[in-house]
């Protein structure tokens, strides 16, 4: 049954604690302007400098559009949803590729003050019916078709079965009888030219409150098997696009390459929101591959670019650097998990950029980031320190007392990136919250004398054998430094005696073989304890993902678990 409309914007209002919106406010952290303030800047500042690069991996071609030409798109786009319809604190879906389409999306509903829910092009019928159930969205924007699946066909499903179906939008060819398309029914439809026209001034007064006013709803990834709709402001949002920027000295002579989905948290602030803020370039790639990749970085003097270990890999490894210059390319921020040490030994030795290691959430953004002015093997053994405003602690996950330097317990985090709410779920927000307003992010770490944390594994992950801990990301780091290894992962199996045992689960290079005795050759000479050693090898051809290229292990235990028969 529909909830009533009061009920639902009752359930985007913050549930973030009145003196924490007052802290943010009076240190200045947040503050009073939202995204389309600076689309509008650059669009008077310059605006015939390129936005937005929308490159097609179908037909191998860029569509380019300037900050003017981007801002007639948002205003269009704007003006046509409230044709349609859509008002203020309204929840509008989209999963869309990377494409041009998505931040004009964005962009339109921050000019009216909608609420956007992005979504990664992999989700699935039953994923998308799940967050639109959730959230009663009014509009749901597909595509027709994208890499050989028919969008269209399955939102059509999807309004069939829902109680209360969204309009839905289709990019591109065919639209389907009684959907709308978005060139003729959103951008093309016939309006006053000019967003300040007086004929048409209903943009006029519509800029959402930064702060007050929920601006997105991004469900977790889901990398513990229960998606949660995570809501930001656009003062929290505005805030995490100060973190790359401060840290990388970035500005608005700088080129960004956004390969991982915009409809993943990544690729939502830092791929649509941040470079809009700086007045930079965007290069899209709607499909990832790694020649295609570094011939667009030459191409585009793309000068940075965030993604997760496994685009570094990719990125790396590639031949192209062989015929493409990349010297453009200054920062390579790479999160999601822990970075093997050979790898960025690797990076740093065939290429010209630097390895950033990172560490956020979809609630908080990017927090920690290693800094360009350390060593280079700093990218190998820590995840970084917290941008200015952000705080972090390593605590014990029972007695949430602060444990010594060096010593592994609960990562925990607090500050102005701070996500504002679980969408219709407060409950949720106050039991992941302690007294002092810490957030408990659920990833294990540690510190070093310097503050700065390395991620170790997740809360759910950890391996007890026998009553103890086994460092996971230590045993992957050795997995990974293998000839023979591509990517590693280690979960825990159940064993009678000892309760859990470590599986190393493989992906190999092409045309490889390992053994498990072989890999037990490899850990005899890595003076790690025996104990640590994986007792089982299961080797894969690729492991379950998020849409941002993080490896589901609560996907990937089931797997190993229903290989070995275990119930």
């Amino acid at each position: 049954m529909k909830a009533d409309s009061s009920a639902h914007r009752l359930s985007t209002m913050l549930q973030t604690p009145p003196d924490l919106v007052e802290r943010y406010r009076s240190g200045g952290w947040w503050g009073n302007s939202v995204v389309t303030d600076h689309l509008d800047r650059w669009a008077s500042q310059k605006p015939d400098a390129d936005a937005i690069v929308s490159h097609f991996y179908a037909d191998d071609r860029s569509v380019s559009l300037s900050y003017r030409e981007t801002r007639r798109l948002v205003d269009r786009t704007a003006r046509s949803l409230l044709d349609l319809g859509v008002r203020p604190l309204d929840r509008v879906a989209v999963q869309l590729p990377n494409w041009w389409h998505f931040p004009i999306l964005y962009l339109a509903c921050v000019r009216i003050g909608v609420v956007i829910i992005p979504i990664t092009p992999i989700m699935r019928h039953r994923q998308i019916g799940h967050v639109l159930n959730r959230t009663d969205a009014k509009l749901l924007v597909v595509p027709s078709t994208f890499r050989g699946f028919d969008h269209a066909a399955m939102a059509g499903h999807l309004s069939a079965e829902l109680p209360s179906p969204p309009r839905v939008v289709v990019v591109g060819d065919p639209v389907p009888a009684g959907m709308l398309s978005f060139d003729s029914d959103v951008v093309d439809r016939p309006g006053p030219g000019h967003p300040l026209d007086p004929a048409d001034g209903r943009l006029c007064g519509m800029r959402p409150d930064p702060v007050r006013a929920v601006s997105c709803i991004c469900f977790t990834s889901g990398t513990t098997g229960e998606p949660k709709g995570v809501m930001h402001n656009q003062a929290s949002i505005m805030f995490q696009s100060r973190g790359p920027a401060s840290v990388l000295g970035l500005g608005p002579h700088d080129t960004m390459l956004m390969a991982s989905p915009l409809g993943h948290y990544t690729g939502f602030a830092y791929g649509m929101n941040a470079p809009v803020v700086w007045g930079m370039k965007t290069v899209l790639m709607d499909y990832w591959q790694p020649e295609t990749a570094v011939r667009l970085v030459a191409q585009e003097r793309v000068t940075w670019t965030w993604a997760s270990t496994t685009f570094l890999v990719d990125f790396v490894r590639s031949s192209a650097h062989e015929i493409h210059d990349v010297r453009s390319l200054r920062y390579f921020i790479c999160g999601g998990s822990a970075i093997p040490g050979p790898l960025v030994e690797e990076a740093h030795a065939r290429l010209p950029f630097r390895v950033i290691p990172d560490w956020g959430m979809t609630e908080c953004g990017g927090v920690t980031f290693v800094r360009p002015d350390e060593p280079p093997s700093r990218a190998a053994e820590t995840d970084g320190g917290p941008v200015e405003g952000m705080e972090v602690r390593i605590v014990d996950p029972v007695t949430r007392e602060d444990v010594p330097i060096g010593a592994e317990g609960l990562l925990v985090t607090r500050g102005p990136g701070q996500f504002v709410g679980y969408y219709r779920r407060p409950d949720l927000w106050r039991s992941a919250h302690d007294a002092g307003h810490w957030f408990d992010t659920g990833d294990l770490a540690r510190m070093d004398e310097q503050g700065c944390i390395r991620i170790v594994g997740r809360t759910k992950d950890i391996v007890i054998r026998g009553g103890e801990n086994i460092p996971v990301a230590d045993v992957e780091e050795i997995l990974f430094s293998h000839p023979k290894i591509r990517e590693a992962a280690v979960v825990a199996t159940p064993d009678p005696r000892l309760g859990e045992r470590a599986c190393a689960c493989v992906v190999l290079n092409p045309e490889e073989r390992l053994t498990f005795e072989e890999m037990q050759s490899w850990f005899a000479g890595s003076r790690t304890a025996k104990q640590y050693w994986p007792e089982r090898l299961e080797v894969f051809g690729d492991f379950p993902r998020t849409p941002s290229g993080k490896v589901q292990k609560f996907v990937l235990r089931e797997q190993v678990r229903a290989r070995i028969g275990d119930p």
